[in-house]
């Protein structure tokens, strides 16, 4: 544990949304969030939709995330949009290796919300918190080979292509896939 990450911000304000961390009882717009996005999440989140199959299991993941910031294992958060007050999407910082330090990042935006550059506004300000609070000194993102949306948004944010993992990832199906690995270094993203 660092004592230092103790103080680090909960909460990122962007110009049209605010994504911070979950909180106790935010199980249910969670799983309201996935069950709408079904089609869209089964393939890229298969562990994440297996873990929220209901109202209670959604909550259970929620407070797992909550955990797991608290021993500095992860960094979860869900992205509010502004005027609604309502839950659109959500981003993780995950895998973390305190060692070197790097995190791989995920996220998802509702299907409504998609295309209006609200992820994007959301990652940026993620990725201040990662680089400046957390002290990270990269960040990656595995993205499907056809998952056009969320490798736009990673270079439009600065991260290259680093290369593909070949049978990297499971589908819910069963299949299994090549991943594109992204990558975001501190001294890229800082400009040094």
């Amino acid at each position: 544990m660092q004592a230092r990450l103790l103080q680090i911000d909960t909460a990122l304000v962007a110009p049209r949304t605010v994504a911070r961390r979950f909180r106790e009882n935010e199980g249910e717009a969670l799983y309201n969030l996935t069950q709408d996005n079904y089609s869209r999440l089964e393939d890229h989140f298969p562990r994440t939709m297996e873990a929220i199959r209901d109202k209670e299991s959604a909550e259970y993941f929620v407070r797992e995330m909550l955990a797991g910031w608290l021993l500095q294992k992860e960094y979860a958060f869900g992205v509010w949009e502004n005027k609604s007050a309502t839950l659109i999407g959500m981003m993780r910082l995950l895998h973390i290796d305190w060692r070197v330090p790097k995190a791989e990042l995920n996220y998802f935006i509702d299907k409504e919300h998609a295309g209006k550059g609200l992820m994007t506004e959301s990652v940026k300000a993620l990725l201040r918190f990662a680089f400046h609070q957390l002290e990270l000194e990269k960040i990656y993102i595995r993205t499907a080979m056809d998952n056009t949306p969320s490798q736009r948004l990673a270079r439009k944010l600065g991260f290259r292509r680093e290369g593909d993992l070949r049978a990297d990832f499971k589908k819910t199906s069963g299949e299994t896939i090549d991943v594109m690995l992204f990558g975001l270094t501190r001294g890229e993203f800082l400009g040094i």
